[in-house]
């Protein structure tokens, strides 16, 4: 059987840091021996289709053939569509009344429980606001990502310690879903 995969590059293409040409890790999935591979803008998304493994050893061997071929690390989240398609249909927060730069996942690698952000005064960021999923935070943040205080303190790593978190915004949610749907 085969499955559809998203795979979420942490920091890729960012600032200059990590350049990753869209090409390049297209061939390199594919030399992984992945089909249908696509990419989805500059910033590390690419989809495929695979008929062996599961999203961590998906994760773990592209991290490791990026390392391999172009000298750096990078954090790797794969999701498979039915995942992805379960974040954006559960969304806590009204997207279709929302701007999609108003609206973000952090998709983890491991689940997250609510106890981990006890120590976050929510009502002092208001009003932005976050929403926990299984491996997935969704952010309400009204002007946007790059303004966000609260998107800050969600970054911290004594947060986000042991895990692999990547952050995209709605319409690269919703594109993904598309993307990894067939």
């Amino acid at each position: 059987m085969t499955t559809t995969y998203a795979a979420l590059l942490r920091g890729i293409n960012v600032g200059g840091n990590k350049k990753l040409p869209m090409a390049e890790l297209r061939a390199l999935l594919e030399g992984l021996g992945h089909d249908d591979v696509r990419t989805y803008l500059q910033s590390g998304q690419a989809v495929f289709t695979s008929g062996h493994g599961d999203e961590d050893s998906h994760a773990a061997e592209i991290a490791r053939a990026v390392e391999e071929r172009f000298g750096f690390t990078v954090d790797v989240v794969v999701r498979d569509h039915a995942y992805l398609k379960a974040v954006a249909d559960n969304c806590p927060f009204p997207a279709a009344e929302l701007e999609a730069k108003q609206l973000h996942v952090t998709y983890y690698s491991l689940p997250v429980a609510e106890d981990r952000f006890e120590g976050l005064d929510q009502s002092a960021f208001l009003p932005e606001e976050f929403r926990l999923g299984d491996r997935a935070l969704y952010l309400y943040a009204p002007d946007g990502l790059g303004r966000s205080k609260l998107a800050v303190e969600l970054a911290r790593p004594r947060l986000n310690k042991g895990l692999i978190a990547t952050t995209r915004n709605w319409n690269t949610v919703l594109k993904l879903v598309e993307l990894t749907g067939g």
